[in-house]
């Protein structure tokens, strides 16, 4: 019997390991609390299944110590067509979580970072709600960059692209994106930067000089 397709999930990748930490970016400290727990509190006034995606289920024993605020699922990254069992790449995390959200009959998938704790409710009630009528909606600069890692795709024909990604090796994110998609694209400054002055929701944190700035700034 065939499930009813569920509307959206979320997926926040932790799979990646910070070489200027030496530890994943998601369990380092910020302001008493780690990161991740900073995404997954904002994201408790969302209803939606909320999936990390990890390397390892080594990795997942490490964050299945920290007492979140909400249910959490895990999903690890599938390997099936890796020959390098330790090859990391936001793409395998992508690809991953979308065959496994694919499999579950979800129609759309929120994906974002793990290094970027201080996203805000607001900007995220806005992607959600501009999704209406496209298939696609992701924020963009006026210089016309992307932010892939937090956007809202859907996910059977996004589960497809990462899948070619994989297979033919070419890991960047933009082959998450098809120019036949119904694509919203978000004005960063004119729409998300009213809601959120700072744009602190697209920070990420790749090093200790981004920690003292968000502190800064929260």
């Amino acid at each position: 019997m065939n499930e009813d397709p569920k509307f959206l999930a979320i997926i926040i990748l932790i799979g990646g390991k910070s070489v200027r930490f030496g530890t994943e970016t998601g369990l380092i400290d910020f302001n008493g609390k780690p990161v991740i727990y900073h995404q997954v509190e904002t994201l408790s006034k969302f209803d939606e299944n909320l999936y990390l995606v990890a390397h390892s289920d080594i990795q997942i024993n490490k964050y299945r110590n920290i007492s979140f605020p909400r249910k959490v699922e895990y999903i690890i990254d599938d390997k099936e067509l890796l020959s390098d069992d330790d090859f990391r790449s936001p793409m395998l995390g992508i690809y991953s979580g979308l065959k496994k959200l694919n499999e579950l009959h979800f129609e759309n998938v929120l994906l974002m970072s793990g290094d970027a704790p201080l996203i805000k409710e607001k900007v995220i009630e806005l992607l959600i709600n501009q999704l209406e009528g496209y298939e696609c909606c992701i924020p963009k600069w006026k210089n016309e960059f992307l932010e892939p890692l937090f956007a809202i795709y859907p996910v059977s024909k996004a589960y497809e692209n990462a899948k070619n990604s994989m297979i033919t090796k070419n890991f960047s994110l933009s082959g998450i994106l098809d120019d036949e998609w119904n694509i919203n694209y978000i004005s960063v400054e004119n729409s998300i930067k009213p809601l959120d002055e700072n744009l602190v929701s697209l920070i990420n944190i790749n090093g200790p000089v981004d920690i003292e700035k968000l502190k800064e700034l929260y």
